[in-house]
């Protein structure tokens, strides 16, 4: 690999690092082709994006970057395999999943909207990990949830009484 060659690879991978706040590192080594392919076939129907690195020049990215990805340098060792996603715990499950099938796909570190996972134990830290998404439905649910409250008593019996205790003041007032 030439100089500039490896200048553009560099390049690239600071834009995939700037650009995104979630990604993980696996180690692939020993995997078949068969493996692999199928582990990349997974990825894409995921909505995943799968590199393998070269570590050198993925730590000469992250030092380009103006993030600080210092922590996560010590799981830069052996094969590695750049998994970036828009969704946080979207890649765990999917190492999760295939763990199942093969052992040869492990988690070496995650760096999450700033936070850094460090090692395969950290895995179902991360499976746990709520999307966005999910977070905004549980605060817009617990926010509709004094409301829906209120309409269904109401709507019940409770209702009926407190209905009936304005038509008697209204009857009292006239």
């Amino acid at each position: 690999m030439t100089k500039s060659e490896k200048n553009q690879a560099i390049d690239s991978l600071l834009d995939v690092l700037t650009q995104n706040n979630i990604f993980y590192l696996a180690d692939t080594s020993g995997m078949t082709v068969a493996q692999a392919n199928g582990l990349r076939r997974l990825c894409f129907a995921k909505g995943i994006s799968i590199q393998v690195v070269k570590n050198t020049l993925l730590t000469k990215a992250m030092e380009k970057s103006d993030k600080d990805f210092s922590e996560i340098y010590v799981a830069l060792k052996g094969t590695t395999a750049l998994m970036v996603s828009d969704t946080g715990n979207a890649p765990a499950k999917l190492i999760k999943e295939f763990s199942k099938k093969s052992d040869k796909l492990k988690l070496k570190g995650a760096y999450v909207e700033s936070a850094v996972f460090l090692g395969a134990d950290q895995l179902d830290n991360l499976v746990n990990i709520k999307s966005r998404e999910e977070l905004i439905g549980d605060i817009i649910g617990l926010l509709q949830s004094p409301a829906k409250n209120v309409i269904g008593a109401l709507q019940g019996s409770a209702g009926q009484k407190i209905a009936g205790l304005v038509k008697a003041l209204e009857d009292r007032a006239a």
